[in-house]
Order: C-alpha cells, then sequence, then structure tokens
C-alpha cells in the first residue's frame, strides 16, 4: 500500500524530521563529535523506518515531489541572490584553483565508475552512471541523463538506477564529510582558541548576528521586518519564475541547463542589477533565514523520501563501484583537497564541502560546512568558494565532461 503525501503533510514530515535529527544529535554523543548535519540524521532513521514497513506490511510513502523542488530552488535562488560581484572578487586565486580541483576529481570520478566497469564485466556507461552522472550530478543530472542514456545508449533502467545511486551518494556525502574535517582538525591542530566553540552551544543561538554572514551560522537571530520578508520573497518568486521559463526555452537547444542552475544565475543578475545599477537596497539577512530553512527542509524531504529497498538493486558490481567511489572521495579530500587548498582550517572545510557535493548535491556540501563551522568556528572563504562553485561552475564542466566522454561510445 502507497500513501501520496500532499505539500502540507510533506512539509509537516520535513519538519518532523528536522527536529528528530536535532533530538539525536543532542542526545547521541557519536552524531555531534563527527558532525553528522541534522537532516542527515533523522532522514536516515525516517528512512530506515519506512524500509521496516514497507517489508513487514508492504507500506510505502510518497512525498511531493514538487515542493522539494521548490525547497531546493529556493537554496540556489538565495545562493544567487547572496552573490554581489563586488564580494566574489574576494574568492580570487582560491576559487580557480578549487574549480581545478574539483574538475580533476570529475576526470577521476569517471575513470574509476569505468575502469571498474570493464573490469567486472558490465557496460561502461554504467560505470559513468555510478561517476560524475549521479554523484557530482545528483539527482537532476541523473534524471536528465538517465532518460539519454535509456533511448540513445539502450541502458535499461538508466533512470531508476541513476536516482538510486545518487541517493546513495547524498547519503555517503552528508555522513563522510563532518567526519573527514574534524579528522583534518585534530590532526593537524588547526582549532584556534578564537574558532572553539564550547558545548555550551545555546549561546550561539542567543546571539543576534548585526553583519551578513551567509550560511555560516544557521542558528544565530536574524534582525528582519516584514517588509524586507515579504521583498525577499518576491525576489524568490522572480527567480524561480524566470528559472521556469528559461528551462522551457532552452529546452533542446545547446545552452540547455538543469533548472536549478538558471534560479542560480537570475539570482545573480537580478541581485547585481538591482543593487549595483538601480541603487536598490537588498536584505541579505532575509535572503540568509529564507535559504538555511530551503536547505535544511530540502534535505530532509529528499531523505524522507528515500526507498532503501530500492537500493537492493546496487548488488554486484554496482555496488563495488559505488563504494570504491566513497573511498576514492575521501582519499581525494583528505590528500588532495586540503593539501592544495592551502592545509589550513579553511582547506578542512572546504573538503567537508567537496565530500558532499563530490558525492551527493550542493546542499549536503553546505549542511557539512555548517556542521563544522557551528563546532569550530566560521570559515568565509569556505562559504563563498562552494556554494559558486558547487551549484554553478561544477555543473557546466560535469556537462561537458560527460558530453566528451559519451562521443566515444556513441
Amino acid at each position: 500500500m502507497n500513501i501520496v503525501f500532499n505539500g502540507y503533510y510533506t512539509l509537516i514530515a520535513a519538519v518532523i524530521v528536522l527536529l528528530i535529527g536535532k533530538f539525536l544529535i543532542n542526545k547521541i554523543g557519536f552524531l555531534r563529535r563527527y558532525n553528522i548535519p541534522e537532516p542527515v540524521a533523522g532522514g536516515l532513521l525516517a528512512a530506515i523506518f519506512t524500509t521496516i514497513a514497507y517489508n513487514i506490511w508492504d507500506f510505502s510513502i510518497t512525498t511531493s515531489a514538487e515542493l522539494q523542488t521548490s525547497f531546493m530552488l529556493i537554496f540556489f535562488s538565495s545562493i544567487g541572490l547572496s552573490a554581489n560581484f563586488y564580494k566574489l572578487k574576494e574568492g580570487g586565486k582560491s576559487l580557480v584553483i578549487f574549480l581545478f580541483v574539483v574538475s580533476s576529481f570529475i576526470i577521476l570520478q569517471n575513470f574509476v565508475g569505468i575502469s571498474l566497469a570493464t573490469i567486472l564485466g558490465i557496460d561502461p556507461i554504467i560505470g559513468l552512471i555510478a561517476g560524475s552522472i549521479t554523484l557530482t550530478g545528483g539527482h537532476g543530472t541523473a534524471g536528465a541523463w538517465g532518460e539519454i542514456l535509456e533511448t540513445k545508449y539502450a541502458i535499461e533502467g538508466a533512470t531508476t538506477l541513476g536516482m538510486a545511486a545518487a541517493t546513495f551518494g547524498l547519503v555517503m556525502g552528508g555522513i563522510i564529510g563532518g567526519p573527514l574535517a574534524k579528522h583534518l582538525i585534530n590532526r593537524y591542530k588547526l582549532k584556534e582558541e578564537n574558532q572553539k566553540y564550547t558545548d555550551e552551544k545555546d549561546k550561539k543561538d542567543e546571539k543576534t548576528i548585526d553583519e551578513f554572514v551567509p550560511f555560516e551560522y544557521p542558528a544565530a537571530v536574524r534582525l528582519i521586518t516584514t517588509n524586507s520578508a515579504i521583498t525577499t520573497l518576491g525576489l524568490f518568486a522572480a527567480c524561480l519564475a524566470i528559472s521556469d521559463f528559461m528551462t522551457n526555452i532552452a529546452k533542446g537547444t545547446f545552452f540547455e541547463l538543469p533548472t536549478f542552475v538558471w534560479a542560480l544565475a537570475t539570482g545573480v543578475l537580478i541581485r547585481n542589477i538591482l543593487e549595483n545599477i538601480l541603487k536598490v537596497t537588498i536584505f541579505d539577512r532575509a535572503i540568509d533565514v529564507f535559504g538555511n530553512a530551503s536547505l535544511s527542509l530540502y534535505l530532509a524531504m529528499a531523505l524522507l523520501s528515500l526507498k532503501l529497498w530500492q537500493l537492493s538493486s546496487l548488488a554486484g558490481a554496482l555496488t563495488v563501484i559505488l563504494i570504491s567511489q566513497v573511498v576514492v572521495m575521501i582519499l581525494y579530500a583528505y590528500f588532495v583537497t586540503f593539501r592544495v587548498m592551502g592545509k589550513n582550517y579553511d582547506a578542512s572545510v572546504l573538503s567537508a564541502g567537496h565530500c558532499g557535493f563530490g558525492l551527493g548535491a550542493t546542499p549536503t556540501a553546505v549542511a557539512n560546512m555548517q556542521a563544522i563551522t557551528n563546532m569550530y568556528g566560521p570559515s568565509h572563504k569556505a562559504f563563498l568558494i562552494v556554494p559558486l562553485c558547487g551549484a554553478f561552475f561544477v555543473d557546466l564542466i560535469n556537462a561537458s565532461i560527460i558530453q566528451v566522454i559519451l562521443k566515444f561510445f556513441a
């Protein structure tokens, strides 16, 4: 029996998942010590519960995909609306270096997937599905390429396979990022006294932050007004409407991009036209509040909709490939990302973020970094670089690399 949740019930369930996740983090020292994000903790418990219900009573739940997508688009819009061109210059050389690190990993990820698929005697394109299409690309890219692989390359069930692999990556990306960064921070003694957070975490909740610090302090109080909230909601509505329009216009053309990329790009344009040309004040605090709330709700819904029993299709060779990809991500973040980005505290946070979008999605990357900075202190560089790189540049680079590789299988 399958019960379909409409938008209202999906929202209620997602909030319950977040509350459960917060309770688990507060009560279980292991989760707190290894910086597991609240949506991941609560979402995995919900997924385990629904799996038990399915296996015993043949009971399953389908949540509102439209609502989940909407919160994802709001999150990416908030990244764009936070991107002041003058502030982006701060990324400078570090942003370029990180793009090089990430691009190299995408090539490595596909090499590992295709090589292992060939060695294990399955179609090499399945190795590509278990590579950057689903892991760096996430669910959106998996769905987009799945249809193409089924029709043009005769890969039966490519979409279902891609969704399952993307889900696996989303979960693992949220699990490994925090522990990896924590290990790096402790091993290299990167925790400064002025960055150290005490166990009295409630102090952060009581503190009101006057300056704008995007995504870095999700628990902090931000002063917003009714007018700023309404104006900000209008900006988000414009981003979603224009991104939907551009997705339909660009479909089937050479500049076809995922909807969330259009949402982010629209946010960047709106922000800089209003602020730098029309001299309109942008309410950063309101953008930050809505962006962080959307991030948490999106992740909760994504994991709430996870059907673990579908992962049984990832048996045998594909399981070997996916587990190998997780190991490669850990080793790459540890030995390459961390060292190339400076072998300092910012580099450790960037490594956690890379694990998040290298296996899952940009929201997972931001959640990983928030879990670290909530405990050890801020990393302005990481929160500047990762959202831009993970949400915008990576998708363009990934799509180009995938297209080049597929030409060899045409």
